[in-house]
């Protein structure tokens, strides 16, 4: 059995620009220092092989500082590593990974077409290619076969299972006839693949969220090969993450916000105020959630308080429902009122023609 680390879409030097100055550069720095947390999944695990498939960097300029971490991690490793450049990172003559050498550990794919670096203490080959500037529209697996020679052989490439595209689209019939045990993707920044295709092929996502369109969790993935097939877990990386929090307003939002943030100190928060409330000053909020996490961004859906027993006394199916809620609430278990109320909300904005409150 061979154990993989697959790891995609570092993104290493973002410039964070929706973040304050100095935030941005901290969050560059936190990059750099995940690189270490990458590498002691890898040692934790003592895999074989470690792949990374491609945007390790977001662009061609890349901080020297950058460049030193990302080569003093790899070099830490007792394994193989494997990159193929993608679109940001693609290789050329001012590509960051033409500055200098690297650890002699690490195998860098530089071509176009595609190439195999044979790893035979491991029994295995690794086909692979690099983008070689920001686009590539053919399929890197068109016409490919990997031999039959009783080893075991995977790709490492950037790219998408896509019939088309700007980006390496590889085609299904390609990917279902290449003969590989597994397709390490990178591209894509949200975990996913097939595992039942007749080629198993993945992609970690990113492992670090950069916005608010990378949310929650992130990582890498554990790959393991056995007798020609793959099987693989996702396993999180720490670090700060980007949190999408939905939060009735309730009588007090100022105590609602402190225990919606109570635990995110290291994370980035975008907090929306939902239900019925007077309205909200979210200046005096911001005050208030200051230090309980990195970034807090606040939104208000609520809506104006609507005075639910006002047509109570109407002889009307309205008012029917209305007296009917009361009398049950009245004699209800505080267990069953919040239930109760709730009922008495949706079953008004049924009734009234307007949209269910959150």
């Amino acid at each position: 059995m061979l154990t993989l680390l697959h790891a995609a879409d570092l993104h290493l030097d973002s410039p964070f620009r929706s973040l304050p100055p100095e935030e941005a550069r901290r969050r560059r720095q936190d990059q750099r220092e995940g690189l270490e947390a990458l590498v002691g999944l890898a040692l934790e695990h003592r895999v074989d092989l470690v792949v990374l498939p491609g945007d390790l960097f977001d662009s061609q300029q890349v901080y020297p500082e950058t460049l030193e971490a990302l080569r003093r991690a790899l070099g830490r490793l007792p394994c193989p590593v494997v990159i193929a450049p993608g679109n940001h990172d693609y290789y050329g003559p001012r590509s960051p990974y033409a500055a200098g050498p690297w650890p002699d550990n690490v195998f860098l794919f530089r071509e176009e077409g595609l190439t195999a670096l044979p790893f035979p203490a491991l029994g295995l080959t690794v086909y692979g290619c690099a983008f070689t500037g920001p686009f590539r529209e053919e399929d890197p697996l068109a016409g490919f076969t990997a031999p039959r020679d009783g080893g075991t052989a995977i790709a490492v490439l950037h790219g998408e299972v896509a019939p088309r595209g700007r980006y390496a689209p590889i085609a299904p019939d390609a990917l279902a006839h290449s003969g590989l045990a597994y397709v390490a993707l990178g591209h894509v920044h949200a975990a996913g693949g097939d595992p039942q295709a007749p080629v198993p092929w993945a992609c970690p996502g990113c492992p670090w969220g950069r916005g608010f369109d990378e949310l929650g969790e992130k990582g890498v993935l554990l790959v393991r090969l056995e007798e020609g097939r793959a099987r693989w877990e996702f396993l999180p990386l720490p670090g700060p993450r980007y949190l999408s929090l939905r939060l009735p307003a309730g009588e007090d939002p100022a105590a609602a916000l402190a225990q919606a943030l109570d635990g995110h100190g290291e994370d980035y928060v975008r907090l929306t105020f939902t239900g019925e409330s007077a309205p909200l000053d979210l200046s005096a909020l911001r005050a208030a959630g200051e230090g309980r996490c990195r970034v807090l961004q606040l939104r208000d859906e609520t809506l104006p308080p609507l005075d639910l027993w006002a047509r109570a006394e109407e002889e009307t199916l309205t008012g029917c429902f209305l007296r009917e809620l009361r009398r049950r609430l009245d004699g209800a278990e505080e267990a069953d009122r919040p239930r109760l109320r709730r009922a008495l909300r949706l079953g008004l904005a049924a009734l009234e023609g307007r949209e269910a409150p959150l």
